[in-house]
């Protein structure tokens, strides 16, 4: 699996990228260090230079706050797909789908590939919600991903999409509002006063 290949037949070929996912043996420890932490440096990286050195508007810039959100987003990434994958392969069963742990992080890790990739508009504070909204191309990513890497049958890929995007969702909010609560705490910041201090 070559990164960038991947990543970039995922946004563009994605049908024909999930027959190549499918027809791969899964590892879970080289799609998390493979794929996962590569692509999730993307809006790290963007996010820590954005709130560092670029800021948003009369609230300045903050290294400290780009601190933060470089690792909200980094720890998030990992997490996020760790618990959803775990899930996903837990309700597997319930949607007629194959229970499969290594399929099940392939399904989450590629579909999130948008999310990664357009993160890079984080270098633009003021912008970078957009990343988040053009990521929402992932939803579209796991429809399709279902049936090459979880065997789920037509009929049921609807219902099972549904329940994996509230999982993904409500993983990735509450995993971001507790680290958002652990770190701000850690380093001392609200978030305007975070956004005020330029160190």
């Amino acid at each position: 699996m070559n990164l960038v290949d991947r990543a970039k037949n995922m946004i563009v070929t994605p049908k024909t990228e999930w027959n190549a996912v499918a027809a791969e043996e899964p590892n879970t420890g080289q799609i998390l260090t493979g794929y996962v932490l590569p692509m999730a440096l993307i809006p790290t990286i963007a996010a820590f230079v954005g709130y560092s050195f670029i800021g948003i508007g009369f609230w300045g810039r903050s290294m400290t706050f780009g601190i933060v959100q470089a690792l909200i987003i980094i720890i998030n990434a990992f997490l996020s797909v760790l618990i959803t994958s775990f899930v996903i392969d837990a309700l597997a069963g319930s949607f007629g789908s194959q229970k499969s742990m290594g399929r099940a992080m392939q399904l989450v890790a590629y579909s999130m590939t948008p999310v990664w990739v357009f993160g890079i508009l984080n270098i633009f504070p003021v912008i970078g919600w957009l990343g988040n909204l053009l990521g929402l191309y992932g939803l579209y990513l796991m429809y399709l991903g279902l049936t090459p890497t979880m065997k789920t049958p037509e009929d049921k890929k609807i219902g099972y999409l549904l329940v994996s995007i509230i999982i993904l969702i409500v993983v990735y909010f509450v995993i971001a509002a507790i680290l958002g609560a652990i770190l701000f705490s850690i380093f001392g910041l609200t978030l305007l006063s975070g956004l005020t201090s330029p160190m």
